[in-house]
């Protein structure tokens, strides 16, 4: 599975740097100096990275090959992507990345089920949004009181939905 982990912004300068919306919660790791980074459209990388710094708060890239600022342009709107075996498992059994849950089957603690994460988003609380079949999405806050148990291994995740969330 491919994640996204940056988005190339507008050019900074004359000389080939790009702004860089980081995605990622390690920019130090996956933007280093010789990283070579997949793209999305394909056909734009693999870009490597050739120099890196943090400018009032945003990420300015250098890419080889990229020296000028009409090329730089040419990326914009380019996602910067990795295979999601790159991630590391997390330390904690009980956190998850994105991507391990999503495409769950979610069912409730009597076993019934009740549909399918389609997304993680995060506004102060985690939020699983499952798609339920004939209904609307749901969104089940991931607190351990409502998810008991997550499955990876099995691709299941339960739920002890209290009454009205479904």
């Amino acid at each position: 599975m491919q994640l996204v982990v940056g988005r190339i912004g507008r050019p900074h300068g004359v000389r080939g740097e790009v702004t860089v919306e980081v995605l990622t919660d390690d920019p130090e790791r996956r933007f280093a100096v010789g990283t070579s980074i997949t793209t999305d459209p394909a056909d734009t990388g693999p870009l490597v990275v050739a120099g890196r710094r943090w400018h009032k708060d945003i990420l300015l890239v250098s890419f080889e090959g990229v020296s000028d600022r009409d090329v730089a342009e040419e990326l914009r709107g380019t996602m910067l992507v990795i295979d999601s075996a790159e991630v590391e498992p997390l330390d904690d059994p009980d956190e998850f990345h994105d991507h391990q849950l999503i495409g769950l089957a979610v069912e409730t603690v009597a076993g019934d089920p009740v549909g399918e994460i389609t997304d993680v988003l995060h506004h102060g609380q985690d939020l699983l949004v499952v798609r339920r079949k004939g209904a609307d999405e749901a969104l089940i806050p991931f607190v351990k009181a409502l998810v008991p148990e997550v499955d990876l291994e099995g691709g299941r995740l339960v739920v002890d939905p209290p009454e009205g969330l479904l």
